[in-house]
């Protein structure tokens, strides 16, 4: 076992939460390329230079911390939904870093940490660890607007002159990520760790209905083109029609609407929103884009409604390696004995894209209360130290083809 101090782990993670601090409980606001996204990044910088690492920001303002020669890659994100956690992302950072350093200290095995910019999807969907897997195409990147309309070229430019050129992904052996559960099942059953199986697949993109904007005391409700009535059947029709389809485990959101003009007394005439659907089978999700497209078409026929798409984003479910989990697997049994579980990831993370390039894996810990995306969000000291304790044991297991 690689000899980690979890009081110098818990030191950082906590200055790190510092940062974009929101002043509610232990929140945090810290979107990508915000000053304090970026502030946050200057300071892991210069605890990877403390570190031995040798940091290099990419095109796209992810930050590596590099060692000499082959070596294990761990990380996750240091960015934050607008209301966000102290740990989602930022846990799987702080914890490849200790890891790393104390790899480094005691002459174990090669570790490098990274943390991937907006992998909150202000931009679209792991936007950092998209576009350096390739996942996202470079010409598309440009395109990428957040809801507010600023271009991600725009948005990026705060981050100066510290943008470099891309980490070759073949100087890594694999990728290993630590990250809080974001949901109910380890807390619920008591268990401490969580060995990921698989990460589903997500679908993610915009719709448009545009009717007409009326005036709200004088348009006879049979006569109106209300764009907010045209969602609301649209919601009504997808959820009776996928019923046949799903599974539990199925999700799907209507997360973000701008509805215009968004005033009291006018029928609103236009309304965008997101439509966002996860499952762990690419075939029920294909099923899904159909249901979601047919439905949209035909309310937009009956209501007399224009209907525009926005381009697709997301990515494919993916099975995490196999010898990865293994060493994490035996990992846990000697640090928790019966206190850990195999289980999927229904969130998606950049472990996702990695394992496109090199063997991946992921460790969940527990979530107080399975809350995420919330100034609540919270897990218990001692299970984060169980959790840098698992990564460390199985760091040291890890095959030679994998660190």
């Amino acid at each position: 076992m690689i000899p980690v101090n979890p009081d110098r782990f818990l030191q950082d993670l906590h200055s790190l939460r510092a940062i974009g601090a929101s002043g509610v409980g232990k929140g945090v606001v810290r979107p990508a390329y915000s000053a304090a996204d970026i502030e946050a990044r200057d300071w892991l910088a210069q605890r990877m230079i403390d570190a031995g690492l040798t940091p290099q920001f990419d095109p796209m303002g992810s930050l590596f911390g590099l060692v000499e020669g082959p070596s294990l890659l761990m990380g996750s994100h240091s960015d934050t939904q607008p209301e966000g956690g102290w740990l989602d992302g930022a846990l799987g950072v702080i914890a490849a870093l200790e890891v790393a350093r104390a790899a480094k200290e005691s002459g174990g095995p090669p570790v490098s940490v990274v943390s991937f910019q907006d992998e909150e999807g202000r931009f679209g969907v792991t936007t950092g660890s998209a576009a350096w897997s390739g996942v996202l195409p470079a010409e598309k990147i440009g395109a990428l607007t957040d809801p507010k309309g600023i271009t991600l070229p725009e948005a990026r430019a705060a981050m100066g002159d510290r943008l470099g050129g891309w980490v070759d992904p073949k100087r890594f052996t694999g990728f290993l990520e630590m990250h809080i559960e974001q949901g109910p099942l380890l807390d619920q059953t008591g268990g401490k760790i969580g060995v990921v199986e698989a990460i589903v697949g997500i679908r993610d993109r915009v719709i448009r209905f545009e009717g007409q904007q009326n005036h709200a005391g004088t348009t006879p409700m049979a006569l109106r083109r209300d764009a907010f009535q045209a969602l609301g059947r649209f919601n009504t029709l997808i959820n009776e029609r996928f019923r046949n389809v799903v599974t539990p485990a199925t999700v799907w959101t209507i997360g973000h609407v701008s509805l215009h003009p968004n005033a009291h007394s006018v029928v609103p005439g236009k309304v965008a929103f997101s439509m966002q659907w996860r499952d762990g089978e690419a075939e029920r999700l294909r099923r899904m884009e159909e249901i979601i497209r047919e439905s949209a078409e035909e309310v937009a026929q009956a209501m007399g409604m224009t209907l525009a798409f926005g381009p697709m984003l997301g990515v494919e479910p993916v099975a995490m390696d196999r010898a990865m989990r293994s060493a994490l697997a035996e990992a846990a049994e000697a640090e928790v004995p019966e206190q850990w579980r195999q289980m999927p990831s229904g969130a998606l993370h950049d472990a996702s894209n990695m394992a496109r390039l090199m063997p991946a894996a992921m460790l969940f810990v527990p979530s107080i209360g399975g809350i995420s995306h919330d100034f609540a969000e919270d897990t218990a000291e001692a299970d984060l130290v169980s959790g840098l304790n698992v990564l460390a044991r199985a760091v040291a297991r890890m095959p030679a083809s994998t660190g």
